[in-house]
């Protein structure tokens, strides 16, 4: 995994191995921008090349070992992940920034994940249907659809990719991985779980580069039947089109602009914690990060205050301080974005209740921005209509449930949406009418369990879903078998 210079390999057909190209990527601490965590491959065509044909090779040796087998394959990664859950958690941390503590839930989130799809191999993979004719045995058989491109973002390192991985491989696919290049140390650890954990030499495989090179090469690549992909919009658009071009499966999970209503009978203290939560936590560096809320005219005020009370009581650093709520941004381009809305949200006349800079002092060598909070917000400006993908909420008046519903889905986004209401009526009309994958009532706009499907709406996702039994539409595929009995001669 590790060569003398804190150099991390691509693992290709069961060994490490440096890329063909010579030159690696470095890896940088968001907390302190003098500190490089360590350099990963910067791989070029031909790693990508090997890696597709041997996971093309090692496809009919993985589809043919029994599906109970494969998931005791999985039940050993997760043990062994869950033995590694702070060494695993330190990296992550290091990579990108999210606090200890979150990046070990997430760690553990891996474990759950894994666990869950591992008992996939002792369920249902077809099923009998009537025929027509009274001596036939009409089935069906659910079969991998075969080499599998993952492709991951940086801001989940760890969950992410292993909600991919695990179906793709339970169901009998092989893999070439393609994680964000900020956090291809943290994906590497995770490899080696799977390594260790005696996956056969091919059905896995790490490929670390610039996403124009490989994640690219990965969708163009006509071997390559299925991607997965987790990112911006403008990138997977283009995944999509380069997976058309050779009749590729693909699944999107992309942008969103969470909305949460607040109606004048909600419990506003419970509302104003997990509305905050929603749009704070990790750094708001979530595609299901709250970033409108919509609140009853007869409430605004008192929520507000509550709202700016527990913003205020945030406290932001170094990921391995205890005591703090949220880290830095993941690099220095993502601060750079965050800043721009702000300061696009000040020029298009919104009103700046809290934070809004770049923090300096101890921080100062670091991607710190601060809970900021706008208000005198209109649908029609960029920060309530964009995703900022950081620590800020925009506040807006509404008088009724329907108003709240028709801005909340004035939006290209589709993902999550969430309500505070103790009204079971309004709860069921946000249920049927609010424009997204996701609905939770009196809940954060965040969070996803694995046996739920998960995805948006709209341009959030390509309407497929992960996570969940809807994971088995997306890596297999269909056989209808006939069975004809020969007609008997005597």
């Amino acid at each position: 995994m590790l060569t003398n210079n804190n150099e991390y390999l691509n693992f290709v057909n069961g060994k490490w191995q440096p890329s063909r190209s010579g030159s690696t990527i470095e890896v940088f601490n968001p907390a302190n921008r003098d500190e490089v965590v360590g350099r990963v491959q910067a791989s070029n065509l031909e790693d990508l090349e090997e890696a597709v044909a041997i996971a093309k090779e090692t496809l009919q040796i993985w589809k043919n070992i029994s599906s109970v087998d494969r998931g005791n394959f999985l039940h050993k990664t997760a043990d062994i992940l869950e033995e590694r859950a702070d060494e695993i958690a330190e990296i992550a941390t290091k990579e990108m920034g999210k606090i200890f503590r979150d990046t070990k839930g997430e760690v553990l989130r891996g474990v759950a994940i894994l666990r869950y799809y591992a008992q996939e191999g002792m369920r249902q993979m077809g099923e009998v249907l009537p025929s027509s004719h009274k001596s036939n045995l009409l089935i069906t058989k659910r079969v991998p659809v075969g080499v599998v491109g993952i492709i991951s973002p940086w801001n989940f390192p760890i969950a992410i990719p292993i909600w991919k991985m695990a179906p793709a491989l339970i169901y009998g696919n092989t893999i070439v991985f393609k994680p964000a290049s900020e956090t291809g140390i943290t994906a590497a650890k995770i490899i080696q779980a799977f390594h260790d954990a005696g996956f056969p030499a091919g059905v896995v495989n790490l490929v670390n580069g610039r996403g124009s090179v490989i994640g690219q090469g990965l969708s163009d690549h006509p071997d390559v039947q299925a991607i997965s992909f987790t990112g911006s919009n403008s990138v997977g658009n283009q995944v999509a089109a380069s997976a058309l071009k050779h009749g590729a499966k693909f699944q999107l999970e992309m942008g969103g602009k969470n909305p949460v209503i607040i109606m004048d009978d909600a419990d506003l203290e419970h509302a104003a914690e997990l509305t905050v939560q929603g749009a704070m936590k990790q750094t708001g560096q979530r595609c299901t990060a709250t970033s409108r809320a919509y609140i009853h005219e007869s409430i605004y005020d008192e929520f507000k205050k509550i709202v700016l009370q527990k913003a205020s009581l945030l406290k932001v650093g170094n990921g391995f301080d205890q005591n703090v709520d949220f880290g830095p941004l993941a690099s220095k381009q993502q601060m750079n974005t965050v800043v721009g809305y702000i300061e696009k949200g000040l020029e298009e006349g919104a009103t700046l209740l809290c934070g809004g800079e770049s923090l300096k002092g101890d921080l100062e060598k670091g991607y710190f921005v601060p809970p900021t909070i706008f208000e005198n917000v209109t649908q029609d400006m960029t920060i309530a209509k964009e995703e900022i993908f950081g620590p800020v909420l925009a506040l807006m008046k509404i008088n009724s449930i329907e108003e709240a519903i028709e801005m909340a889905n004035d939006t290209k986004y589709g993902l999550s949406a969430s309500i505070f209401t103790n009204d079971i009526t309004r709860a069921f009309t946000f249920i049927n009418d609010i424009e997204t994958g996701l609905v939770q009532i009196n809940g954060e706009t965040g969070g996803a369990e694995p046996q739920a499907p998960f995805g948006g709406m709209k341009d959030s996702s390509s309407q497929s879903r992960e996570q969940g039994q809807a994971a088995k539409e997306f890596y297999t595929t269909m056989k209808t078998i006939t069975i004809t009995p020969v007609p008997s001669n005597g």
